[in-house]
């Protein structure tokens, strides 16, 4: 295996799904308008309730945490929507690349937008509320960037591998499953005061540990031992099941004649 036949697949998948953005007009609303409405209703409500700076520093963080995961997934999951939007999807599969070219090269430009929204919304968030979010530091930030980056991936991925199984029915996991993940993740409370069966489920979602361990720096107590490690150990684990459970996916595709369904 050559670096070579590995990046030029790769950077093919990124360069469409860039060239794809950029012309739809949708693209902006994605990466500016919905971000940017986020933080300053969440960060104004935080206003009108009263909340202390570090409560406040809590809910923004978990806004933060939604515009960039859910920007950076819906990049991943464009990998197999665009195909059945354009009834292309046999001809995807039928380019010499492999399931991680698609999935990789589409998120390395998930991994763009969402740095690019962090970086308006930290701004946004320091003038407007004086909420600084490189005051951790940054391996701290490092850290946090990192989980919302290896949990869009996962959760993009199988958003592809629904997408592949059921068609134009799943279009709808590829924005109800980010928020899903996120509201079991504690994006605006702890998982403490979540019932333990629930809690018990957001135990086993990466997200979970890094919000916890960026939001220690803020004056809240950490909930759980090593969580950056825990994230990074559980993003590993649900990497490799996604592409595991895409390309099930495609292979059952093919054998129902799916694939062929969803193409012209």
């Amino acid at each position: 295996m050559s670096w070579r036949a590995e990046l030029l697949p790769t950077y093919a998948v990124a360069a469409r799904n860039l060239v794809m953005g950029v012309r739809n007009v949708f693209f902006f609303f994605e990466l500016l308008f919905w971000p940017i409405v986020g933080v300053l209703s969440i960060g104004l409500m935080t206003r009108f309730l009263g909340l202390t700076p570090e409560q406040g520093a809590f809910v923004l963080v978990g806004t933060l945490a939604l515009s960039i995961v859910n920007v950076c997934q819906l990049e991943v999951a464009y990998a197999m929507l665009l195909d059945v939007w354009s009834k292309s999807v046999k001809h995807q599969f039928m380019a010499p690349i492999r399931i991680r070219h698609l999935t990789v090269g589409s998120w390395l430009i998930g991994v763009l937008r969402g740095f690019v929204i962090f970086v308006l919304l930290a701004a946004l968030a320091a003038w407007a509320f004086d909420f600084h979010v490189l005051r951790p530091g940054v391996v701290a930030v490092t850290a946090f960037l990192a989980g919302c980056f290896l949990t869009s991936l996962v959760v993009g991925v199988f958003v592809c591998a629904l997408v592949t199984l059921f068609g134009t029915r799943a279009e709808a996991f590829a924005w109800a499953s980010v928020n899903l993940v996120l509201v079991l993740a504690g994006i605006y409370y702890p998982v403490s005061v979540l019932p333990k069966p629930v809690a018990a489920i957001a135990a086993a979602i990466p997200l979970t540990y890094f919000l916890d361990a960026y939001r220690s720096h803020f004056g809240f107590r950490s909930e759980f031992a090593a969580p950056v490690t825990t994230g990074l150990a559980l993003s590993a684990v649900y990497v490799v099941l996604a592409h595991w459970a895409f390309r099930a996916a495609i292979e059952r595709a093919r054998q129902t004649g799916l694939l062929l369904k969803m193409s012209e």
